[in-house]
């Protein structure tokens, strides 16, 4: 049996994966979000272990026989998020998050100070990566800064409080802008950049390598074994590429998580900052990825749910499974600013085209059609980076909506498939991490893809009227911009 715990921006997800492959079970715990200024977004760490720690308590309740023989525990994480220790192992602050953007200035000092940052680091400075916000809290909290002993990420953070060793894998590291992506290190200059050095950093392994050992307390709490292996794990979204199976370049899938991503696997260090695309590290050695990254995805639907005082599954109901054709009212889906292609922080939604007669339903439809043409920059975007991308699996809790899948088709203009374990991707990514940190196996034979249980082919009618709204739908942001 293998455990794969997911740390996400909304909850934590715990999957038990048994040796044949099969999701035995899984468990989530919801978490809060805090936001005490314009632009901020923050998380007690702490509130990440407790929920990760009630999820497998659930787990193990219910599967005591099952739990007690898991041999490896994987992780994956929300990424960027700047966990600060003190000396002794406690966090100084609330974590700042992915999708904080008070950030943006210190972004351009450190583009400033590391002209060689994009060759390094393989990225742009983006308020959401974890190096400004450090620069951030040297600017404005100095006192903390000065204390700071040990930068960790979400998942690190949690894999500490779980085997006492602080460790990080290369695809979380590569979103901190402080990796040298290339060569898979820490890179001094980078750090040297915002006032750090490599004492500051956890030691880094790759995702499928044994990192520690869970800890005596939690084995027993759990009924496992002294020697259950935690493997390096990864950042989300190339734990939801282990789960998919996408491990040989060119593999690709969109996610429809909190933020959303269109994902491509290579064999090399392929930056193209110029573009706004990201260039990481894979979960596996050897590999990599590149990512086009929206902030707000199913953040967009949650957020309309709440304004509406409805939730997000009544709300889609009345559109059916499939709409004919654009809604007459376009949603730019920049709640908490955007990456690519803008790279603006100070990035923020809008609905268009409302009149008194507009339906609630029209406005639920916009949100979903807002958030599939962000998912179309996104493509055209790792287009120019390395090549098309004729079809995409889909993941994330919006992998769960068919209406959302059809509407992506079209928009897109691709084959669009729903897979098996969509939802908890990530988490079974992670699974498998501590399988292969556990067995040694080779990935090949354990990161097999899912059964794609239902595919969603462009309309062309339907994508011919998507391609002229998408074309007004690109022309809001600068317009809008240059009013703000």
């Amino acid at each position: 049996m293998y455990l794969g715990l997911d740390i996400g921006t909304s909850g934590v997800k715990a999957v038990l994966v048994s040796d044949a492959g099969a999701t035995i079970a899984r468990s989530a715990r919801e978490l809060a979000l805090s936001h005490p200024a314009p632009l901020w977004s923050e998380q007690d760490p702490d509130s990440w272990v407790d929920a990760a720690t009630a999820a497998v308590d659930n787990l193990a309740a219910r599967h005591p026989h099952e739990v007690a023989r898991v041999r490896g525990i994987g992780l994956s994480g929300q990424m960027h998020g700047a966990t600060l220790l003190g000396e002794d192992g406690r966090p100084l602050r609330p974590a700042i998050l992915w999708n904080d953007g008070r950030s943006q200035a210190e972004c351009a000092a450190l583009e400033r100070r590391c002209p060689s940052l994009h060759a390094i680091a393989g990225n742009l400075a983006m308020a959401g990566f974890t190096a400004p916000k450090l620069l951030w809290v040297a600017r404005h909290e100095p006192r903390i800064f000065e204390r700071v002993a040990k930068v960790l990420l979400p998942k690190a953070y949690v894999r500490y409080r779980l085997t006492g060793e602080m460790v990080e894998d290369m695809s979380d590291a590569a979103g901190t802008l402080w990796l040298d992506v290339g060569l898979r290190r820490w890179s001094a200059l980078l750090l040297h950049a915002t006032g750090l050095d490599l004492h500051h950093m956890p030691r880094l392994v790759e995702g499928s390598a044994a990192s520690a050992v869970l800890a005596p307390d939690y084995a027993q709490r759990w009924g496992m074994t002294k020697d259950v292996v935690v493997a390096g794990g990864a950042g989300d979204n190339a734990a939801s590429a282990i789960g998919l199976g996408a491990i040989s370049p060119g593999d690709a899938f969109l996610s429809l998580g909190t933020s959303g991503v269109v994902f491509r696997a290579t064999d090399r260090f392929a930056p193209a900052p110029e573009t706004t695309v990201h260039a990481f590290c894979h979960a596996l050695p050897g590999l990599w990825h590149q990512m086009g990254v929206m902030l707000s995805a199913t953040a967009s639907l949650t957020w309309l749910a709440g304004l509406m005082e409805t939730p997000a599954a009544v709300l889609l109901v009345p559109l059916g499974k499939r709409v004919d054709g654009p809604s007459p009212v376009s949603f730019l889906p920049y709640l908490d600013g955007e990456r690519t292609p803008h790279n603006d922080a100070g990035a923020s939604g809008a609905f268009v085209g409302l009149r008194g007669a507009t339906s609630r339903s029209q406005i639920v439809q916009a949100v979903l059609e807002g958030v599939a043409f962000a998912a179309r920059d996104n493509l055209a975007a790792l287009g120019a980076a390395g090549g098309a991308i004729t079809e995409l699996d889909l993941v994330g809790g919006g992998s769960r909506s068919q209406l959302w899948a059809q509407i992506c088709a079209d928009a897109l203009g691709i084959p669009v498939h729903r897979v098996e374990d969509g939802k908890v991707g990530a988490a079974l990514g992670a699974a498998r991490l501590g399988r292969l940190a556990a067995t040694g196996e080779d990935p090949a034979e354990v990161c097999t893809r899912p059964r794609r249980f239902a595919s969603f082919t462009p309309r062309p009618s339907v994508t011919a009227a998507y391609d002229e709204a998408y074309r007004r739908w690109r022309a809001l942001y600068p317009a809008l911009k240059e009013l703000a």
